[in-house]
């Protein structure tokens, strides 16, 4: 039985891991053990926001502004999806728009 909704190709799951083989050369030369953790948690942060329609960039910018005054009891606010949740409920002014 097939499904319909299943796409024909796997072009987005090829997609997402040529960027780890592309990497992967670069990655064996990170030059300790924990910056090498450290870059898999913000590959892994970057590919949760991508799978959760967040922008990358616009989240770090500002989680990463937030997250040093932010209470640890609320700390799962700042995930990828409740921060898109929150962000839609409550949008922040643009910076291109002048203040009044």
């Amino acid at each position: 039985m097939e499904n319909e909704r299943l796409p024909l190709d796997n072009n987005r799951s090829e997609s997402a891991l040529r960027k780890a083989a592309l990497g992967r050369k670069k990655f064996l030369f990170v030059g300790h053990e924990v910056a090498g953790e450290n870059l898999a948690g913000l590959y892994a942060l970057v590919a949760t926001c991508e799978a959760n329609q967040v922008n990358p960039e616009a989240y770090l910018e500002d989680v990463l502004l937030r997250v040093q005054t932010y209470p640890n009891s609320r700390i799962g606010e700042l995930l990828p999806h409740e921060w898109k949740r929150r962000r839609a409920a409550d949008p922040p002014d643009s910076r291109l728009q002048p203040s009044l």
